[in-house]
């Protein structure tokens, strides 16, 4: 059987996975009983209200936002249908006493819960702020430091140290939280997702050890994605700094210029993950190889109950017309 590239796509979560199909997205997530909840999310998307935010570029960014927003809920939910924040909540009680003695555990818990709500959401709000600071602000500061001390020598190479720089700090993150136990995990059902695609891509039967033996290194992951990003922000900011040099002169007006190619350099990297995920020749694999690199570390071999997840939310997705979920 010829191979088939698909347009599903998925998420690791705690102790699940979310899978996109073409007309659904659902979610397996392993309860504490050891039973599996399958769901469905509400899958209205933009484009179709505004079909112009489908178009190629400009899907990049919209795609973007609408996966990191479906995201952050697919994992809340699955951290409470896995009974994971349940278990953090009773740690958290279980630590300090109740602040009154008429205080119900039951109580203590739903203030516990908002305040695990109110504190995401701050924990959200600082981790973009952190994010512009150590991926744009940083690498143009430490740039214009460096350059002025060897009096302007290395001004043709500040697109490429900055890219550099930005590369080697996502790098470090992914892997020094890798060695956090619940993000292991939550990598290893990464695995289990990008093996159990393959798997249906490849028109075997989605069983456990069907899957098992295959490739976890997918190259639509959106691991790969984000390194498609940097290096396209490397080549734009590039050519920018070259054509128009007075723009890199004053640091606020290149950390602007930087935040302003955000949705164009998203929406170039959102295509060349779709011409890789087509095709399979040389050029296309040297775009993957980096992403497929990083992979190595935020993909883990998963175990069979893992698998047996990913099946779940897989299968749910499928559509009846075997042609709609076709690349």
């Amino acid at each position: 059987m010829a191979k088939k590239i698909t347009t599903i796509g998925g998420q690791a979560l705690i102790e699940g996975i979310l899978m996109k199909g073409p007309k659904k997205t659902s979610l397996a997530v392993r309860k504490r009983d050891g039973s599996i909840d399958l769901s469905f999310l509400d899958d209205r998307r933009i484009k179709d209200r505004y079909p112009v935010l489908g178009w190629p570029v400009i899907r990049g960014i919209v795609n973007l936002i609408e996966s990191l927003v479906q995201g952050y809920h697919a994992m809340m939910l699955s951290a409470d249908k896995s009974g994971y924040l349940e278990l953090e909540e009773t740690d958290s009680i279980n630590e300090k006493a109740p602040e009154s003695p008429d205080q119900s555990p039951k109580e203590t818990q739903k203030k516990e819960s908002k305040l695990v709500n109110v504190l995401m959401v701050i924990a959200s709000v600082l981790a973009v702020i952190l994010a512009l600071a150590l991926f744009i602000y940083l690498p143009a500061l430490l740039f214009n430091f460096l350059n002025d001390a060897t009096g302007g020598n290395i001004t043709p190479w500040r697109s490429l140290f900055e890219g550099l720089l930005k590369m080697a700090i996502f790098v470090g993150y992914v892997a020094a939280v890798s060695l956090m136990k619940d993000i292991r995990r939550v990598f290893q059902y990464h695995g289990a997702e990008h093996k159990t695609i393959f798997c249906y891509e490849a028109g075997e039967p989605l069983t456990v050890e069907n899957i098992r033996k295959q490739r976890r290194f997918h190259p639509r992951c959106g691991t790969s994605f984000l390194i498609l990003i940097l290096i396209v922000s490397i080549l734009l900011s590039s050519v920018l700094a070259i054509a128009f040099p007075i723009l890199t002169k004053p640091i606020w007006l290149w950390v602007l210029v930087k935040l302003l190619l955000i949705p164009l350099i998203c929406g170039l990297g959102y295509e060349l993950i779709r011409v890789c995920g087509r095709h399979n020749n040389i050029v296309t694999r040297a775009i993957s190889a980096p992403g497929l690199w990083l992979q190595r570390i935020t993909t883990k071999e998963p175990d069979d109950s893992m698998i047996e997840i990913a099946i779940a939310a897989l299968t749910a997705v499928i559509p009846d017309d075997p042609d709609a979920d076709r690349w």
